[in-house]
């Protein structure tokens, strides 16, 4: 069920997308309001949700660790494991963040012969990387549209990324990457019964917005042609809060840009949030120093308790009449 609604759901917006731009003519909605609108929620909704974990109590230390943790002097702890110091929680942090250390040690469990074996498993780490890899190049190569000039390293990241010239327009080795991610990602969920078991439409929607931009993405270069510079024009003109849609830019480009303005909408009420939210997760932002520092509860303020003499001296008459044991007479 999750699988057909999601990708029902991406069809609608493309469909509204080719109805909207193409027979209805509302090139500016979708070229300009859709957009504005989109970033618009997507800075309220993401400012909302950073705030909101900000101002959730930690009254503990819960890091989740992987390692020895300091203690006596002769046993050697593990600084990055087991992080003890602000800079050991700093290197623990940019590891997982740029490098994805705890999907690195992804193990898979299964049955031989009736006894359980447990395995090493890369394919989600790889496969996790690569797509934050490409979608990241993809999103610094898109800076060519909305800046001029153009800077330095966006132009390093746009030739390094076709230097192989695969075909004519140039298709970009990050495009094929983001896809074939994008989609052993989609079909892990499908043909693994135990996820497949676990997965929602929240889980599938995003796979299926993701292939649908990365598609027509690929598709508006490669097969649909649009007048890039008409492209440019309107990208600056948003940029500069002065747009313009000039005319015969291409129907698959509306389409492109309404899925991704879709996505950045989507964007904050999503698991892709994940983006904010782990640098805000107190199971990898603290230190694991309780056997260092007495960490005591900021919230635990006094509260007004009813002990049980005030309860026997409200009750005792009552408390005798059916017979309850009470200790003064």
């Amino acid at each position: 069920m999750g699988i057909g609604f999601s990708l029902t759901a991406v069809i609608l917006l493309v469909l509204i997308a080719m109805v909207g731009a193409g027979a209805a003519r509302l090139e500016v909605l979708f070229g300009v309001v859709f957009p504005y609108l989109a970033l618009v929620v997507f800075v309220v909704g993401f400012i909302y949700r950073v705030v909101m974990w900000a101002r959730s109590p930690v009254p503990f230390r819960i890091p989740t660790t992987c390692g020895q943790q300091k203690s006596l002097p002769w046993i050697k702890p593990s600084k990055v494991e087991n992080p003890y110091t602000a800079w050991g929680v700093i290197v623990r942090m940019a590891l997982e963040v740029l490098l994805f250390r705890s999907l690195f040690r992804n193990t898979r469990a299964e049955m031989h012969n009736g006894r359980l074996a447990i395995g090493s498993a890369k394919w989600l780490w790889m496969a996790g990387l690569a797509f934050h890899i490409s979608f990241f190049t993809i999103v610094l190569r898109h800076l060519r549209l909305f800046t001029e000039p153009i800077p330095f390293f966006v132009q390093w990241a746009n030739r390094l990324d076709g230097l192989f010239d695969l075909a004519v327009p140039t298709l970009y080795m990050t495009d094929l990457l983001f896809l074939v991610s994008v989609g052993y990602l989609f079909l892990r969920r499908v043909f693994i019964p135990q996820l497949r078991y676990i997965s929602l439409a929240q889980d599938y929607f995003p796979l299926f917005l993701l292939l649908g931009i990365g598609i027509s993405g690929v598709l508006t270069r490669q097969l649909f042609k649009v007048d890039l510079e008409a492209v440019k024009e309107l990208a600056l003109g948003l940029t500069q809060f002065h747009p313009t849609v000039p005319k015969g830019i291409g129907l698959s480009f509306y389409v492109h840009l309404f899925l991704v303005s879709a996505l950045v909408a989507y964007f904050p009420f999503s698991k892709l949030m994940h983006l904010a939210g782990v640098f805000l997760s107190p199971t990898r932002n603290l230190a694991n120093n309780n056997r260092m520092k007495r960490h005591i509860n900021p919230w635990n303020y006094p509260v007004k308790v009813h002990t049980y003499e005030e309860y026997e001296e409200e009750f005792r008459d009552k408390m005798k009449a059916v017979g309850l044991p009470v200790e003064k007479e």
